[in-house]
């Protein structure tokens, strides 16, 4: 593959395995910021008119979307679900650029990559939600599109996915998605550094389990094994550490977050957070300040319908998977599509019914199985049919076993942190 330049005259820097770069991984939780959005804006207690008065800041940096399927206007009268990418990009924002070092500082420090992409899938009834992770060091074919000049860039064949927000900011994300996976994207939104420590500090704290400690020089972290409630930077730092968790790669980071989404999901679900019209509003308020939506999800009443069609998920139903990939040949430091394995991922998404997980909990042996775990509740209480209650399909009963090449959890699993203390 011939090196390509980026839009800023450079070439892409590709920062991955053991490299010396600070992850920013932290973004995640910026794309979670969507996530809580989407849930806690379907409480009750937070009205239309809430959610439209903190979506105005939110409509200020939308995006249009390249190509932009039709927006359905009501999520209930769907038919095959709706996809929604969640993309965190690097950027040194002043107020949290000393905590980053050479990414903000260093040879690094230009351009923006989207390290974090996250495709959420919510199927047509009955409800189902599955969250693709796709792994920054994934090389994908990426097409033709317009940077932030307005000028036309060449597809590429092979390139790293966490590259694509440089050639054609978020648009060209989802299209670089859109077409690796085969599935339309009707709703994006692209966070940031920063969110994570507003978020975290908003949802008082998540709490989450380190089997053998963490010892990362790079994120500053130097914890104990054992359950710890973390928010704020050490929120951050723990999305972000990479050398502290598995085998030092992005994918064992990428189930290493995935227990932190597990356990964000449990705890949003409770009674503590959900039944408190003063807490549910504060996190909407400020998860809505820390994301660029598509101008598809600007409208309040979108996230309530998302909302709506996702809150009674049981947790058993809410997946975790990592895209399946292998080791690119020409580059042990990369990895490439393994598309029998992602062709029956979407094909089961596209049945939708129940999957079932065959595969390891990480690609990078980044959480272990929690022992002490209490097992999460499975399914919600449905309350009686009224009368006027329209019908719903019929629970489909026949399991999809995915292959053992995609791995991930459900939230009804809890596992923890393979920490090292090397």
């Amino acid at each position: 593959m011939s090196k390509t330049t980026t839009p800023r005259g450079r070439r892409t820097v590709a920062r991955h395995g053991r490299l010396r770069s600070v992850g920013p991984l932290g973004q995640l939780f910026r794309g979670l910021a969507v996530a809580l959005a989407v849930l806690l804006v379907s409480g009750a207690a937070v009205t239309a008119y809430a959610v439209y008065d903190l979506s105005s800041s939110f409509t200020a940096d939308a995006v249009e979307l390249k190509n932009q399927p039709a927006v359905p206007p009501d999520l209930g009268e769907l038919k095959g679900g709706v996809n929604l990418l969640m993309v965190g990009t690097d950027e040194c924002e002043p107020d949290f650029a000393q905590y980053f070092g050479d990414r903000c500082s260093g040879p690094d420090a230009e351009g923006n990559l989207n390290d974090v992409n996250m495709l959420v899938h919510i199927s047509d009834a009955p409800r189902r939600v599955t969250v693709v992770s796709f792994p920054r060091d994934l090389m994908v074919p990426i097409p033709s599109c317009t940077d932030a000049n307005g000028n036309e860039t060449s597809a590429m064949s092979k390139q790293q996915i966490n590259s694509a927000f440089m050639y054609g900011g978020l648009s060209c994300v989802v299209e670089t998605v859109s077409e690796l996976s085969g599935q339309e994207i009707p709703f994006a939104a692209k966070v940031s550094f920063g969110g994570v420590i507003n978020i975290t500090d908003a949802i008082g704290g998540v709490d989450v389990c380190i089997a053998n400690g963490i010892k990362d020089s790079y994120t500053g972290i130097d914890w104990p094994a054992g359950m710890r409630t973390i928010k704020g930077l050490d929120a951050l730092q723990f999305l972000r550490t990479r050398h502290g968790v598995g085998d030092g790669g992005d994918l064992g980071r990428i189930s290493n977050q995935q227990q932190y989404m597990s356990r964000l999901a449990t705890k949003l679900k409770s009674e503590e957070v959900l039944s408190n019209p003063a807490t549910l509003y504060k996190l909407a308020s400020t998860a809505l300040r820390n994301v660029d939506p598509s101008t598809s999800l600007t409208n309040p009443l979108t996230l309530v319908q998302i909302a709506m069609a996702v809150k009674d998920v049981p947790f058993n139903e809410i997946v975790f998977v990592q895209y399946p990939t292998y080791t690119d040949p020409s580059d042990p430091n990369r990895v490439v599509p393994d598309r029998e394995a992602a062709d029956a991922l979407w094909s089961a998404l596209a049945a939708n019914q129940p999957i079932q997980l065959s595969g390891d909990l990480s690609g990078g042996d980044g959480v272990v199985v929690d022992e002490n775990a209490t097992p999460a509740p499975t399914a919600p209480e449905t309350p009686a049919p009224t009368e006027s209650a329209a019908p719903t399909p019929e629970p489909s009963s026949s399991v999809i076993t995915l292959p053992s090449e995609i791995a991930g959890q459900t939230a009804a699993q809890a596992t923890c942190s393979n920490g090292n203390v090397r």
